[in-house]
């Protein structure tokens, strides 16, 4: 009897910026980060505003050893920012973005995108964190990112972006928190090489910051105004549902996408060398 062809994987993709686990009541709780993740079933992970043994902020914690643990995952980390320590017998204070997954991380880039300096306001060092991730025999290039407030800066980091992530020869998977809404014309030039998984299942209005919070002087309730965190795919790659989790763990909620892999085998040669599973 003849066999029947390989049913294609689905994988759950979430993005989701954390800010080192400060939920909207002021408090650190990374457990509570964390099981949001696990309730979401999200089978690969774009965390942003990790911290690696950054400040007493987060308790000086190696919050991606912290998280991969708990959750049992593969973790690639981008570390954005990385500056000695003052003890010089304690490791580098870092702070970046994440990849969590279920399925083995092949391969690990951290690209620093350039910086457009600004007499004011926030010169913070951004990046984008490029993986590879074997999905049942299936490579998928999966990459995250943060992005700067300035728009000038905006505008050279989509560029950079679009450069660095055509260079894959792989279906490709692009999150993270782009701090600019979908009308920006930066953000529009991502529509010539990706579908934006929201707008593809009618889901423009999944706003995502800020997380819901009451203040405690009026007693006025606030709810997400804006979409500025996003999951994008390439036409390898179908989205068939999607959804914003509400969640007051972060001042970001997360967003999931489920989607279906095309059922096409391709190798990473050329790339095994640079293999590791956490940098």
């Amino acid at each position: 009897m003849q066999g029947s062809k390989k049913k294609a994987p689905i994988v759950k993709v979430m993005s989701f910026n954390i800010a080192h686990g400060l939920g909207m009541d002021g408090i650190v709780d990374l457990e509570k980060t964390a099981e949001v993740i696990e309730d979401s079933c999200a089978t690969i992970i774009a965390l942003q505003e990790v911290d690696r043994y950054f400040s007493d902020r987060s308790s000086f914690v190696d919050q991606v050893d912290w998280l991969s643990q708990r959750l049992n995952m593969h973790a690639a980390y981008g570390a954005n920012m990385n500056f000695a320590a003052e003890d010089s017998e304690r490791p580098n204070r870092q702070y970046g973005n994440v990849i969590l997954s279920k399925y083995p991380i092949k391969y690990v880039e951290n690209h620093l995108l350039t910086q457009v300096y600004c007499p004011f306001g926030n010169n913070e060092q951004r990046g984008i964190l490029e993986t590879v991730i074997e999905v049942d025999g299936i490579y998928l290039s999966v990459f995250n990112t943060h992005l700067a407030l300035k728009d000038n800066e905006l505008a050279v980091s989509i560029d950079e972006i679009l450069a660095i992530t055509g260079k894959s020869r792989f279906p490709r998977v692009l999150a993270g928190d782009f701090n600019a809404p979908s009308s920006n014309v930066h953000m529009q030039k991502l529509n010539k090489q990706f579908r934006d998984a929201f707008l593809k299942m009618k889901r423009g209005d999944a706003y995502t910051y800020p997380a819901p919070y009451v203040d405690k002087e009026t007693t006025e309730v606030f709810w997400p105004a804006t979409r500025i965190d996003y999951i994008f795919s390439d036409n390898d790659v179908e989205v068939v549902q999607v959804a914003a989790i509400e969640t007051a763990v972060s001042d970001h909620l997360p967003i999931v996408a489920d989607m279906v892999l095309a059922d096409v085998k391709v190798g990473v040669k050329g790339r095994s060398q640079k293999e590791r599973t956490k940098v």
